[in-house]
Order: C-alpha cells, then sequence, then structure tokens
C-alpha cells in the first residue's frame, strides 16, 4: 500500500474515532425543548468565574516554560545548547501539531528546532523520550496517589468497567511486553546491518536517552519535573473552582479528575479530544454524583478553553518562528 494512502486512511480512522467518541459525550447532554446543546454550552460559560480561567492559563504557560527548560537541560549532555525562546517556540509548535496528528508533535518539535538551532533530530527526540518516561514514571505516581486518596471511590467504579475479553483465556502482560520488544529488538538489529545512515540515527537517537544520566544538576531536573506536574494539578484545581457546579468538589476530588484526565490525554487521539470528553464525564457522574449534562458541559468547556490556548500559543510560536528563519535567511545572504 502506498504510504501516503497509509497515512490519510490512519489519519482518517482517528479522526473517525474522535468524532464517535464526540457525539457519544454529546449524547448525553440533556437539554429542555427550546435549548440547544450549543445553548447549554454557552450558558455553562457564562457561569464561569473567568478570573480563574484566565488563572488557569497562566499556570498553563508556566508549566510550557517550565518544560522547555528542562528540555534545554537533556541537551546539554550532547554537547547541543538550544536557548530557551527557540526551545519554547518549538515546544509550542509541537503542542500544535498534536492537535491534529497524535504524537506528531513529538517529532514536529525536533524538526523546528533543528532549523532553529541545527541540533540533530535524533539527538533531541531521544531527550523527548526521556522527557515522556519520566512523565510516565510521574503519571503513575499520581494515579497510585488518587487510589490510596479516593480508593473506596475508585473501588466502586472499577467494578464497573468489564475487562474481559468473554474467552475466559487472558494472556499475562509481561508476556505481552516481552515478546513486543523482542520481535522490535531482532528487527532493529535487522535493520542496523543492512543501513549505516540507520546506525548513525540509532547513535544520536542513544545520546539523547543517556542525556539524564550525564546532567551535571539532577535536582534542578527533579525540581522541574515535580514542577510541571504540580502546575498541571493547580490548572485542574482552577477550573473546577471556576464553574458553580464542580466549585465545591474537595481537593481529593481534583486529585481523582486530574488522574483520570491525564490518561484520557495521553491517549493518542488529537489533543485528548473524544477520549477527554467520554472518561472525565463519567468520573464526575459516578464518583462525584454530577448530573450528567452538567458534567458533560463541564468537560467541554474546559478541554475548549485548554485546547484554545495551545492554539493561540502555538500559532504565535510558528509565526515568530517563520520570521527568525526568514531573518536568518536574509543575513546569510
Amino acid at each position: 500500500m502506498d504510504k501516503r494512502l497509509q497515512a490519510f486512511l490512519q489519519f482518517l480512522l482517528i479522526i473517525s474515532l474522535t468524532a464517535g467518541l464526540l457525539w457519544f459525550s454529546l449524547r448525553g447532554l440533556t437539554t429542555n425543548k427550546d435549548q440547544s446543546s450549543l445553548d447549554l454550552l454557552l450558558q455553562t460559560w457564562g457561569k464561569a468565574d473567568k478570573a480563574y480561567l484566565w488563572l488557569m492559563a497562566s499556570v498553563a504557560i508556566a508549566s510550557h516554560i517550565l518544560r522547555a527548560q528542562r528540555w534545554r537541560m537533556l541537551l546539554v549532555p550532547s554537547g547541543n545548547f538550544a536557548s530557551f525562546q527557540n526551545s519554547f517556540l518549538s515546544l509550542m509548535i509541537g503542542y500544535l501539531v498534536n492537535l491534529v496528528v497524535p504524537r506528531g508533535g513529538e517529532v514536529s518539535r525536533c524538526y523546528n528546532l533543528f532549523k532553529l538551532e541545527k541540533i540533530p533530530v535524533e539527538t533531541s527526540f531521544g531527550t523527548v523520550i526521556v522527557e515522556r518516561i519520566v512523565d510516565v514514571i510521574l503519571l503513575l505516581l499520581l494515579l497510585v496517589i488518587s487510589f490510596f486518596v479516593e480508593w473506596n471511590k475508585l473501588e466502586k467504579f472499577i467494578g464497573t468497567l468489564d475487562f474481559s475479553s468473554g474467552s475466559g483465556f487472558k494472556i499475562p502482560i509481561w508476556f505481552i511486553i516481552a515478546a513486543i520488544l523482542g520481535i522490535a529488538g531482532l528487527v532493529v538489529l535487522f535493520l542496523l546491518r543492512k543501513n549505516e545512515k540507520l546506525k548513525k540515527l540509532l547513535i544520536g537517537f542513544t545520546e539523547g536517552l543517556l542525556s539524564i544520566f550525564k546532567l551535571e544538576n539532577k535536582g534542578l531536573f527533579i525540581f522541574y519535573s515535580f514542577s510541571i506536574w504540580a502546575l498541571y494539578f493547580l490548572m485542574s484545581y482552577c477550573v473546577l473552582k471556576a464553574f458553580p457546579e464542580t466549585s465545591q468538589l474537595g481537593f481529593s476530588a481534583v486529585i481523582s479528575l486530574f488522574a483520570v484526565g491525564s490518561i484520557a490525554m495521553a491517549v493518542p487521539l488529537p489533543g485528548g479530544t473524544g477520549s477527554y470528553h467520554t472518561l472525565v464525564p463519567l468520573v464526575l457522574v459516578m464518583l462525584y454524583n454530577l448530573p450528567k449534562q452538567d458534567a458533560i458541559a463541564f468537560t467541554f468547556i474546559f478541554h475548549a478553553w485548554q485546547t484554545f490556548i495551545m492554539i493561540v500559543v502555538g500559532v504565535l510560536s510558528l509565526l515568530i518562528s517563520y520570521g527568525k528563519l526568514r531573518w536568518n535567511s536574509a543575513q546569510i545572504k
């Protein structure tokens, strides 16, 4: 199959899945006869405390600033030094691309940094993988905390989910992971024997991966990592406080919502669209007895506001990057 056709079909599948999940979520948005779903969403937006929403936007920008700084730290051990401005611009362009192509932002931000700083894409991509590993570890830690804090409610919630395949036969997860890693390893070894360019790519990628062990200030890296997630948590708190329906929910509810929201955003869909709108209302309804239509309306507004921030900052970053590249090109001539 032609690669372009395969990419198009994959993109079409992702968009279809996203649209299906959005439709499934909106289906539960019950309204009066004289009120449309859009009217209800606008009404929910009108009742929101905009001060909290703007505070959430400021906190989001602060988390991106720390993430850009952390990325710069990981690049240094490989002998590559990126300016904060170019790291931040590339990061935000990556977030913008993620809204259209799931996980495409990880590559695009490395490519943009290459254009601005001439840092090899394979090396910077290796550091991005390190970032993702650290984020997964912190997400797992968050899930453990949320289970301890809200165990009674989460136990009931999990009890409503059906994980069985229906056949009664289950393959151990460790076996599946080991098989995937083994096959991937054999494929990589085969390709390395045949392709010198791939060898160079793998060396640069490994260099980026090992950067975390060569950091001069590991304490600062840990501080940045925990601070980024603390700011993410604060974002959830601000949004819950912004809406009358959720403002009375306690600290433990913020933890649960944040944990589930983080999992939903990690699903390979454009900006978590669809998965976020399905999982978050489910938690609000089943764990905290929020009316279904309020839970759905809140989730749509929250995600839309978060996405709006990413689009605005991402487009500005794209324009600034384009302007810098044009300026650099003119200086060379």
